[in-house]
């Protein structure tokens, strides 16, 4: 229910530094951007899964764990358990393409 906070989290902070930052000739800059939006999209799918499936509303609390008491350590619980895995494998499946691209230049 609270999973995609992490992924959505670290595609703001991934936004914020590639607009903030000048250093687009590295590995990472050059490639970031497509970090950016594998985690942006994944992020608005599930999203749209969990307003599908009723976890999250349109009203105050807006999860619907929130709604019963220890909601919050549920919550907390899947973000850790769920979410951050979740963002490390997407992390992980770019740093791969991005490697296997930039090897993919280097040849001649």
């Amino acid at each position: 229910m609270a999973c995609f906070i992490v992924p959505l989290t670290q595609a703001i902070a991934t936004t914020i530094y590639r607009k903030t930052s000048a250093n687009t000739d590295s590995f990472v800059g050059r490639n970031l951007k497509t970090l950016e939006q594998m985690l942006w999209g994944g992020s608005l799918m599930l999203i749209l899964d969990h307003i599908i499936n009723g976890e999250v509303t349109w009203r105050y609390p807006f999860f619907t764990a929130l709604e019963t008491d220890g909601g919050g350590l549920v919550m907390l619980r899947e973000m850790l358990t769920v979410g951050v895995p979740m963002s490390l494998l997407v992390t992980l499946v770019w740093a791969l393409y991005c490697y296997a691209k930039e090897r993919k230049v280097a040849q001649p």
